[in-house]
């Protein structure tokens, strides 16, 4: 009899809940509590060992659903080995919670339950699996096991990307698993929900190595059965377990990069990762959170539109990653080293050079833009025949010998209309003109090319049409994105101060870019004044004029104001001994802004 999928999780649900509450008294009577550090956010001392609410409320639901199916199926078996070898980390995980194993010892455990698991799998499914293949999956099982325990750095962090993560290999590959895989992972949901209970911010529990351990030993076990199905595409799927993966993945790659050229060991803990940096950008612990959980989620739908697409839709994909890395290099901008982040890269003999090829040569920016071009070319030429299989395999051979003339007159065109002279964080009309400028110029170069060099046959004008209105918005999001964060970040940011600024003229605006562009300022601009009543509620630069000199009161009340400044020298010195008086009755420091030209 077959368990069903409701009453699988609700029973893991309900069962890691009440496992939550017996775990907290036992972990305080033990002693099994994590003091407040550095390395962890955490504000008073909390129990831990949450793990084993995770890890028995998913085992004892799975083990009443086989006694339930009276004898084993024979697809069960992968499950079994998915679940064995993550109880075996969970053990491992439990020592480590209370007698401190060294890194060394939890990699080569995590190593041997992977290799455990890998000739299992190829055993019980029948794959044709190469040696190494079985050496990468080996690794991959070690490396998602621990890119879990590094992840557990914030309250409902490591609990809720598992939660997704599950959430997305069911809804891909729920049906190709078969059943018991899928009672694992309703199970596995459950007990990480009801676990959640107990550990979103303020967390009154925390899962400890042991359940770090065996939810990344879950997520890698699965991973790993789904590549090892008979007649799985191992390079398709394996795109589509990333891209479902890609929390835990984006987080440990960037902190073992970022480590490195920072001169410090990987293993050693910090609050450097993907979560602190938004935190440090001003968003709250529960928003950064749950930011990691929307591109968990966004990572999620686009495998499984790669899924049922297929390879025709990877270019999504690579939208969806150039994303991220665009996320990731804005992030590593964040200060997380008291400012020696590139210590090794600095010190490096060639470090010179790469700083040089990176920003001097714009290489970074073109690389992206190579990456782009492809991909909107690609994307463009799908869109143009998605209903013509046939003609998509016909004129296929076209594409690819028409690709590097479309690279060569785009790239050398954004590089005449003067996209690489600009920096992304200024990004301004200007900018979206030369890239505008630029794809026209690449897109008719192109075409008049492949007319000379191919008499334009098996290739469609269409696909350029729609490749250049498609290249130019995503060249256009990848520069404008950093300008849009860096706003998003200083509008945000918790230690920056609220202002006032007095004068909605262009030194006014000036002003509020000014304090946009600077972090360092900490300033964040929350609304305007200006004696003009014609400006009165609207938006300049997504600031809203208040109102003028007699709406200061209710202005300062409203939108908590913290400072004043003076933009504008047409301001009297009745308004301005006004304000300063009305200012000074609420503490609230008043200051001029001034443009000079000096010798």
């Amino acid at each position: 009899m077959r368990i069903s999928s409701l009453l699988a999780f609700a029973s893991a649900l309900l069962l890691s809940i009440g496992l939550g509450a017996a775990v907290r008294v036992l972990a305080t009577k033990i002693g099994a509590v994590v003091p407040v550090r550095s390395s962890r956010w955490h504000r008073a001392p909390t129990p831990t060992l949450g793990g084993i609410a995770i890890a028995g409320a998913t085992i004892s639901v799975v083990l009443v659903a086989m006694f339930r199916w009276g004898t084993i199926p024979r697809d069960a078996l992968p499950m079994l080995l998915v679940m064995g070898t993550s109880a075996a980390l969970f053990v491992v995980g439990l020592v480590d919670d209370r007698l401190q194993l060294t890194p060394l010892a939890k990699l080569l455990a995590t190593l041997v339950s992977g290799a455990v698991l890998v000739f299992g799998l190829r055993e019980t499914l029948g794959a044709s699996v190469s040696w190494w293949q079985m050496i990468i999956a080996i690794v991959w099982y070690a490396g998602i096991a621990h890119a879990f325990n590094l992840l557990d750095n914030m309250d409902g962090l490591a609990g809720g990307v598992a939660f997704v993560s599950a959430l997305g290999l069911m809804a891909v590959f729920g049906p190709a698993l078969g059943h018991p895989m899928r009672v694992l992972l309703l199970a596995l949901l459950g007990g990480t929900a009801g676990f959640l209970a107990w550990n979103v911010k303020p967390a009154r529990l925390f899962m400890g190595d042991c359940g770090s351990l065996f939810l990344g030993a879950m997520m890698a076990g699965v991973s790993l059965a789904v590549l090892h199905q008979p007649g799985a595409d191992i390079g398709l799927d394996a795109v589509i377990v990333c891209l479902i993966l890609i929390v835990p993945l984006f987080d440990t790659s960037f902190v073992v990069v970022l480590r490195r050229l920072a001169d410090r060991p990987t293993s050693r803990g910090g609050t450097d990762h993907l979560s602190h940096r938004l935190v440090s950008l001003g968003l709250s612990e529960r928003t950064a959170v749950a930011v990691l959980y929307v591109i968990g989620l966004m990572g999620g739908a686009t495998a499984l539109l790669v899924h049922d697409g297929g390879p025709r839709l990877l270019s999504i994909a690579v939208l969806f990653v150039l994303a991220v890395l665009l996320v990731a290099l804005y992030l590593a901008r964040v200060p997380a080293y008291e400012g020696e982040d590139l210590r090794a890269l600095k010190h490096a003999s060639f470090g010179r050079f790469v700083r040089d090829v990176a920003f001097r040569w714009h290489a970074a920016e073109m690389l992206l833009d190579v990456v782009l071009i492809a991909t909107m070319y690609y994307l463009a030429f799908t869109l143009r025949f998605e209903d013509e299989g046939r003609k998509i395999a016909i004129l296929f051979p076209a594409f690819v010998s028409s690709l590097p003339i479309v690279l060569v007159c785009t790239l050398v065109a954004l590089y005449v209309s003067g996209a690489y002279s600009r920096l992304w964080g200024t990004f301004g009309m200007r900018d979206v003109l030369a890239v505008v400028r630029g794809v026209a110029l690449g897109s008719v170069t192109s075409v008049f090319l492949v007319t000379y060099l191919y008499r334009f046959e098996d290739i469609s004008r269409g696909v350029f049409v729609i490749a250049a209105a498609l290249l130019t918005l995503a060249l256009l999001a990848a520069r404008g994105s950093f300008r849009m964060m860096g706003e998003a970040a200083g509008g945000r940011n918790g230690q920056a101060r609220r202002v006032l600024v007095y004068g909605a003229g262009s030194a006014g605006q000036l002003l509020v870019r000014e304090m946009r562009a600077n972090a360092e300022w900490r300033m964040n601009p929350v609304a305007f004044l200006d004696d003009d009543p014609v400006k009165f509620r609207r938006r300049l630069l997504g600031v809203m004029v208040r109102g003028t000199l007699e709406s200061l009161e209710n202005v300062i009340r409203q939108s908590r104001v913290e400072d004043v400044v003076l933009s504008s020298t047409k301001i009297t010195s009745d308004h301005e001994c006004r304000l300063r008086e009305v200012c000074r009755r609420h503490d609230i420091r008043v200051r001029r802004f001034r443009l000079e030209i000096t010798e």
